[in-house]
């Protein structure tokens, strides 16, 4: 067929791609004082443009698309999503974690360690999700979603690729260094510069959440997952809230609904869990999986 009964055909496109037009760019010559001034870039290819103050909703829009799109690409349906601790360590680590704790500290990593038992409840808990091999209309269900950092993100991410399953990571910029863990997929490894759009991201696919014991980050991302779904923005999952005795330390939840800021029906919205078994358990029976 010829190029002239090609360009006929009704389905063809009438303008350039956008990649076509930056080739266009790329092929000519800028070597006057007008194409070399930032001004004469394309406004999609100039990053000092994208970066100013103004284009903040431009940059929010890009978060949520970038991630919504390639997951969507990647057929994921659903998520389990594992909230937790980055500084506790694996059981394999343990040992020398104690060994290195110089003696004001001791104390403080003893507790982590002992805490590291929840490294291999999460890792259970990924390999028992990555294996369950649910496909429901040609997308992944359950597919394992942590902040894709160390620790019990690592454990759970671990999991389920030793189950042969692909792994969400969504890690966020912070000033000091931080990478994906070795077991997030690679092409769904996503990088957030908002924590609010990650957030999002956590919860819009999730159909079930795993709680493990963490600190600010893991205490802001399960009030924020209890307020929505307290308030009735989001639909009830199953909230999977491993070790009673560490957040019973840390938290009272009794005491909130004894002073009436929460109802006592609303330490009903999530499930106090030990085991990884436990945990499946009750998303088995929330969804009847059978």
């Amino acid at each position: 067929m010829t190029e002239n009964k090609i360009e006929k055909r009704l389905h063809r496109r009438r303008f350039y791609k956008a990649e076509q037009e930056a080739g266009f760019v790329e092929a000519h010559s800028h070597d006057t004082p007008q194409t070399l001034d930032p001004a004469y870039r394309l406004a999609f290819r100039d990053t000092d443009f994208l970066l100013r103050e103004e284009l903040r909703p431009v940059r929010f829009q890009l978060e949520l698309l970038k991630c919504e799109m390639l997951l969507e690409e990647a057929k994921i349906g659903s998520t389990l999503v594992c909230y937790g601790s980055a500084r506790i360590p694996s059981p394999e680590a343990a040992e020398a974690a104690l060994a290195a704790a110089p003696p004001e500290r001791k104390a403080v990593v003893e507790r982590l360690v002992a805490n590291s038992k929840f490294y291999e409840e999460a890792r259970k808990l990924g390999r028992i999700a990555g294996g369950c091999g649910i496909v429901e209309k040609g997308m992944h269900q359950f597919v394992v979603c942590s902040g894709g950092g160390p620790s019990i993100m690592e454990a759970a991410n671990r999991g389920a690729v030793e189950a042969g399953a692909e792994t969400i990571g969504l890690n966020i910029v912070l000033p000091h260094e931080q990478a994906p863990n070795m077991y997030v997929t690679p092409h769904l490894a996503f990088q957030f510069h908002y924590f609010a759009l990650r957030k999002m991201h956590f919860l819009l696919r999730a159909k079930a959440v795993a709680v493990f014991p963490g600190g600010f980050g893991t205490l802001d991302e399960f009030m924020e997952l209890l307020t929505l779904i307290q308030t009735g923005k989001m639909r009830p999952i199953p909230i999977l809230l491993f070790g009673r005795e560490f957040w019973n330390r840390v938290l009272n939840f009794e005491a909130m609904a004894e002073e009436g800021v929460i109802n006592h029906a609303d330490l009903d919205l999530f499930h106090w869990v030990e085991t990884a078994e436990e945990a499946w358990a009750k998303v088995v029976e929330f969804y009847e999986l059978g």
